[in-house]
């Protein structure tokens, strides 16, 4: 193969990778997307192992906070338009919000190795 013909197969395979079809990917994402993505599975299976491997507490909480507040999302506000906010939605995710917050400060802040 000649330079310009691998550098056209370069390019080839990596415009799916431009900003515009990034900004459009996310733009276009949802919650449910998200968690049904096999790219963002991915991107976060990889960081779960970094985590565990390295032993990183800040990116082992990030993770933790990222998928359980999408869970709290999904899980207890109404999706689609035209529902409102109710008693019964609002206090579940109200609690689990408190419930990860206490979780990320003691065991950031209190819990020493």
């Amino acid at each position: 193969m000649d330079k310009q013909a691998l550098a056209d197969k370069a390019r080839d395979i990596l415009s799916p990778l431009e900003t515009q079809n990034i900004v459009k990917f996310v733009k276009g994402l949802t919650l449910k997307n998200a968690m049904e993505n096999p790219w963002v599975i991915g991107i976060m299976s990889i960081l779960i192992f970094y985590a565990v491997f390295k032993r990183s507490k800040f990116v082992l909480a990030t993770l933790f906070a990222i998928i359980s507040i999408s869970l709290l999302i999904r899980f207890t506000l109404p999706s689609g338009e035209g529902n409102e906010l109710t008693l019964g939605s609002t206090l579940p995710f109200a609690f689990g919000g408190l419930v990860i917050g206490a979780f990320l400060i003691y065991f950031l802040f209190i819990k020493s190795e």
